[in-house]
């Protein structure tokens, strides 16, 4: 067996030791929205994520959630007041840990998601509310009815995904409905009225 030369040992780990600085120096997502390119983002569906909960007959909050959603949205990082969000869910993506639960939700005695396959969130009013939060107020459809909810949305950070070298930007974002206001009423007021949302949102920007 032939001696591994010295010259390609140390090649090798000069360049070894150049990834290693490369991943290093990969620059951490910032949460200053002047940093944030301005544009057209679209929803990363596989790291978005819809979470709800909703009370239990008093006795435990029950949460499950929603994927495969869509959208968009303009962002105008000089002029956050202006930005634009768009989204969209299908309700046959409804998740529990029951299976069962998970069937019955799909139903027409729920969500009926057969009859209404989309859930809709269209901003109509963006209120900046420091520097890396606002209050989004837009309009919901759900079940066939739309009503205005408003979210409480916080930046998580933006950057270039150092994976696919997109450039990301992540909110969170909060609010509350009243499920019966957009007539789903089933087993009120045993199951709590109350529905608490979550969104874990990714959007990536378009070229």
């Amino acid at each position: 067996m032939k001696p591994f030369p010295a010259s390609r040992l140390a090649l090798n780990l000069a360049l070894g030791l150049a990834l290693c600085g490369t991943a290093r120096a990969q620059t951490p997502p910032t949460r200053d929205p002047a940093q944030i390119q301005a544009g057209t983002y679209a929803v990363d569906p596989g790291h978005t994520q819809v979470g709800w909960r909703v009370s239990h007959m008093g006795f435990s909050n029950y949460a499950g959630g929603f994927s495969e959603v869509s959208g968009t949205l303009a962002l105008q990082p000089k002029d956050p007041a202006a930005a634009k969000l768009s989204i969209r869910i299908p309700v046959a993506s409804v998740a529990t840990t029951s299976a069962k639960l998970t069937d019955e939700l799909k139903g027409a005695q729920w969500l009926d998601a057969g009859q209404y396959p989309e859930m809709t969130f269209v901003s109509t009013k963006v209120v900046p509310a420091g520097k890396d939060r606002a209050t989004v107020t837009g309009d919901l459809t759900l079940h066939g009815v739309t009503k205005p909810v408003t979210l409480d949305v916080t930046l998580v950070g933006a950057g270039v995904n150092p994976l696919n070298k997109k450039f990301t930007v992540g909110f969170e974002a909060t609010g509350v409905l009243k499920r019966s206001e957009f007539g789903v009423k089933t087993y009120l007021p045993l199951i709590g009225d109350a529905l608490h949302l979550t969104v874990a949102g990714a959007f990536e920007r378009q070229d």
